[in-house]
């Protein structure tokens, strides 16, 4: 008994520091500009609104933050950021967060940095009806906002990777959209950017650690779910109708091991989706310094290529 007891408590610090590793992402380092007051204060040129009332995922109201150029001469390409923290943590306007969300509209992006429901209180598919109503959202009120409603990509991290993976393989078709709001809209979006999400959540390589976060999110064990685990994974869903993929992934990630990313490929090869993936030898469930810069910079020319060429 005494046993079983510590094991669990083992098993639950682990977890906790899992999670931990899943919300730290791959910029903790990120800073802001605070105004008077303590709020945020978005830099020069730039507009910003934070907490959009964009819909609702059952009872709970949803927001976005949303920043842009202040002075557009035509709709620009939306790129919607998805946060990471295991399905269960995070926030749309953490530091990180709220850095990219500039960082990306001073490149001339209208940006915008979602919210969406935590399990376990909250289970899949709450978590991508969410963002497929920030979407819908989005194309809706494109006119106020300055949009171009066809040129929509997402980008995330983490468990936030494995949701922008999965605006860019489903649709309406796949009833995954949620009775959050603009119905009349489409959700999938024209490219996808995942920092080291997973794709198969069903598969044996994930670690033991990610195994119980899965489960966390999905309401149970592969076995008890299986249809939950094949509807919550991406590589399910390819067809030659969907978005490019670009994805970033360490060899040495302790939470998404890189052969999710060889598989998807593989995947992605035989429906013909077209997309890309950078493999970085020794990484880990995120990176700094230069190699950080270069996957930065390889994220803006994918977005670039599929948005506004």
């Amino acid at each position: 008994m005494i046993r079983t007891q510590y094991s669990r408590r083992f098993s639950h610090l682990v977890l906790l520091s899992f999670v931990s590793l899943f919300l730290v992402g791959p910029f903790p380092h990120a800073r802001l500009l605070r105004a008077q007051g303590g709020g945020v204060r978005a830099p020069d040129g730039i507009a910003y609104h934070p907490n959009i009332e964009c819909g609702k995922g059952g009872e709970q109201v949803l927001q976005l933050d949303l920043a842009s150029p202040e002075e557009l001469a035509r709709p620009a390409p939306c790129v919607v950021l998805i946060h990471g923290g295991a399905w269960r943590g995070g926030k749309k306007d953490d530091a990180l967060m709220t850095s990219l969300l500039f960082e990306f509209s001073k490149a001339g992006y209208v940006t915008a940095s979602i919210q969406y429901r935590l399990c376990p209180k909250h289970q899949f598919p709450a978590q991508i009806e969410d963002v497929k109503c920030a979407i819908r959202f989005l194309r809706a009120h494109a006119d106020k906002y300055h949009i171009n409603a066809a040129k929509i990509g997402a980008v995330g991290f983490s468990a936030g990777g494995h949701l922008a993976m999965m605006l860019g393989v489903t649709g309406p078709k796949d009833d995954l959209e949620g009775n959050g709001g603009w119905a009349d809209q489409n959700s999938q979006v024209q490219v996808a950017v995942s920092f080291f999400g997973p794709t198969d959540l069903a598969a044996d390589d994930l670690p033991d650690p990610s195994k119980l976060l899965v489960k966390d999110f999905l309401g149970g064990t592969k076995e008890e779910k299986s249809e939950s685990y094949r509807r919550a994974s991406p590589i399910n869903f390819l067809d030659d109708n969907d978005a490019p993929i670009l994805m970033l992934q360490g060899t040495r990630d302790r939470l998404v091991p890189h052969t999710q990313v060889y598989r998807m490929l593989d995947a992605m090869t035989s429906a013909r989706v077209k997309g890309r993936a950078e493999i970085l030898a020794g990484a880990d469930h995120g990176w700094l310094g230069p190699d950080l810069d270069e996957s930065k910079r390889q994220t803006f020319e994918f977005l670039a290529r599929h948005l506004t060429r």
